[in-house]
Formats: C-alpha cells, structure tokens, sequence
C-alpha cells in the first residue's frame, strides 16, 4: 500500500502563484542587482524605448554591501517588500477567481494586476518608512513604482500562465 501513495509535494509549487512568485524573485534579483544597474546605466539610451525599458527593469535595486550606519535604504527596503507584497498578492487576491473561470487570460491579468498593486504598495510603504520629506514625494513615487509594476507585471502574467490555477 505505501508503494502506492502519491509523494507530497510542496505546496505552492507548480500553481499559478507559486511561478508568477518565483518570476518575480528572479526579476528583482537579477535587474535590480547592482551589476544590472550599472550595465543598464552605462549601456542604455534613455531616449530610445529600449534603453527606457532596460533602465525601468532596474527600478527595484538593491545593493549587496550594508553597513550598520546606513540600515535598511528606501531602495533595499522597496525591493524587500515588493517581494513580500507580490507573493502575497500572487495567492490571495487571483485564487478564488482564477479557480472558477477557465482559460489563461485570468491568470495572465491576474498576475499582472498584483505585481503592479504589490509594486505601488511597496513604494508607497518604503517612501512612508524611510523618507522625510513631504506627502507629495511619497505620492509621485508610488506613481513611478506603479509604472514599473504595469510594464514590468506582464512578465509575472506570462510567468502565471505556466502553473496551474
């Protein structure tokens, strides 16, 4: 009988939020990786579309070396909760949805629409967290980090697609 038995598996893994998940891991650990950030400002044209969307990729950067005195930046701090936000986003807000409409445009929007709440989320907390400025200055960096999330969110979609709902 225990020959028989299926293995477990781990949960999340082959669903739909667990790629869409592990794409958005592998998205800020690769463009927002300060070697992706220096090739992508010294290689790229800004005034050329390509050169934008190269640039925009590396929007959630984060550095490697920390020291004591400088903490926890805005920057490390937005990529460190726009992976938070986007795997708990991926799980919660499709699930119910995408389970009962068949087809994988759902689970292409949806992916979609919780990378780009998940960055806007993130970059309004981090700007809240870290920054002294004005209200304003959160507000318009929400804005950019809502931007990233809707250029940027297709690839989580296309990610969504290969799991299962």
């Amino acid at each position: 009988m225990a020959l028989t038995r299926r293995p477990r598996t781990v949960q999340g893994y082959g669903t739909a939020a667990g790629t869409g998940t592990l794409a958005a891991l592998i998205l800020v650990g690769v463009c927002g990786s300060p070697w992706y950030v220096g090739w992508a400002e010294a290689h790229t044209d800004p005034n050329s579309a390509g050169g934008w969307y190269l640039r925009l990729l590396a929007w959630p950067a984060w550095r490697v070396e920390s020291t004591p005195e400088n903490g926890v930046l805005a920057t490390d701090l937005r990529a460190i909760l726009l992976l938070l936000f986007a795997g708990a986003l991926l799980y919660l807000l499709p699930a119910g949805q995408v389970a009962r409409v068949p087809g994988s445009a759902s689970q292409f929007f949806s992916g979609w629409a919780a990378y780009t709440l998940a960055a806007a989320a993130a970059t309004l907390l981090a700007a809240l967290l870290t920054a002294d400025g004005p209200l304003l200055a959160a507000f318009e960096t929400t804005g950019t980090g809502a931007g990233y999330g809707f250029f940027a969110g297709w690839i989580i979609g296309l990610a969504s697609l290969g799991g299962r709902a």
